[in-house]
């Protein structure tokens, strides 16, 4: 058990925008939430999944909508404590501990400013590793878990029970609901017990997203201190496989749904000066093309950063002219089983390929990996 303060939100959102492979919403919303609950309510007790006791009932905390939006709307100080005593009363239970059911952009924050708020643990650990669009997406699908009963709130005060029969219907009615919501509504969504959570969660997703952070945020001299480019130390601490080096060309995007599609289009510059790339993406970066071939597909993690900072470039961020690092980053094993491709593999997206992990797609260009 350690503590999670101000500096370590600081870290642990940076991290995380790199997790959310483009989408998953800019952490600076939830992070100023989640800042505002610390310093109201004091540090987050968070525990690793092995201090978890059996029987133990946690419950996920999530946003579900547009992040954009959340700049508008925000997540209120009693949503919470609303869905608390809504989750408590339903399952009779007394709620342990609350956890990220999603690592990459937003909703890493917004379980810690439920845990400051609640007087609960966060538990290190999610259900995916990264960011991805619909909310069946998770690993604890893949381990026959249910969605529901889904509690949801709004900041006006509507609240409701979800009770559907499987997790893609959980998906398309509370998509249609958090419209009508306004654009976002917070959740509390797969609550489990601690066989499930640690049979299948991604154990310590937040301490990786605070690591990750971290050295972004300290790439010059780490990179100094070990002898390497700052290019290197990030690879190297990463675990990312270099894809290509950029600049925007141009933009294409368009909403259809609640989804934002579109595609950045890439020309080369440095050692990939010459060559054309394009990255396609729902929400977060689903694919990315070098010179025809493509080099990496979800469920990998496709990220785009800025060339001398390191810093995530989300989709809604891209713009003409800016110059970034394409790394492809591997993601969770339990996404590369037949069940995790068939729930969030290429085919899924509408991207006419079988998933071929990243690093073999890197071994055949010949690419490089620090």
């Amino acid at each position: 058990m350690r503590e999670i303060g101000i500096q370590e939100i600081e870290d642990i959102a940076l991290g995380a925008a790199l997790l959310g492979a483009g989408g998953g919403g800019d952490p600076y919303i939830g992070k100023l939430t989640a800042i505002g609950a610390v310093k109201e309510c004091g540090p987050v007790k968070m525990i690793g999944i092995d201090e978890v006791p059996d029987g133990a009932f946690i419950m996920p905390s999530a946003s579900m909508g547009a992040p954009t939006i959340l700049a508008e709307k925000g997540v209120g100080a009693h949503e919470f404590a609303k869905l608390f005593d809504m989750v408590s009363r339903y399952y009779d239970k007394p709620i342990y501990a609350t956890m990220p059911i999603e690592a990459g952009g937003v909703n890493s924050m917004l379980p810690i400013a439920a845990a400051a708020r609640l007087g609960i643990p966060m538990v290190d650990v999610d259900g995916m590793g990264r960011a991805f669009p619909e909310l069946q997406m998770v690993t604890f699908t893949i381990g026959g878990a249910s969605a529901t009963p889904m509690a949801f709130i709004d900041e006006k005060g509507n609240s409701g029970i979800l009770d559907t029969i499987t997790n893609k219907w959980t998906e398309d009615i509370a998509r249609a609901a958090t419209m009508t919501m306004g654009g976002t509504m917070t959740t509390a969504l797969f609550c489990m017990d601690a066989t499930t959570l640690k049979n299948y969660g991604v154990h310590g997703i937040v301490t990786r997203s605070e690591e990750l952070g971290r050295a972004i945020r300290t790439a010059k001299e780490g990179a100094a201190a070990a002898g390497l480019t700052p290019e290197e130390y990030f690879l190297k601490f990463t675990g990312g496989h270099k894809l290509f080096k950029g600049k925007i060309a141009d933009v294409l995007r368009e909403t259809r749904g609640a989804f934002n599609f579109g595609k950045v289009v890439l020309e080369g510059i440095a050692e990939d000066r010459g060559s054309s790339a394009h990255v396609e993406f729902q929400n977060e970066n689903l694919a990315c093309t070098v010179d025809g071939e493509i080099m990496a597909t979800t469920p990998d993690l496709i990220c785009l950063v800025d060339t001398e900072t390191f810093t995530p470039v989300p989709t809604d961020a891209l713009k003409y002219g800016k110059r970034v690092l394409v790394v492809g980053l591997e993601c969770f094993h339990l996404w590369r089983t037949p069940e995790g491709i068939d729930l969030v593999g290429p085919r899924y997206f509408g991207i006419d390929t079988d998933y071929i992990p990243v690093e073999e797609r890197v071994a055949l260009k010949g690419g490089s990996h620090v």
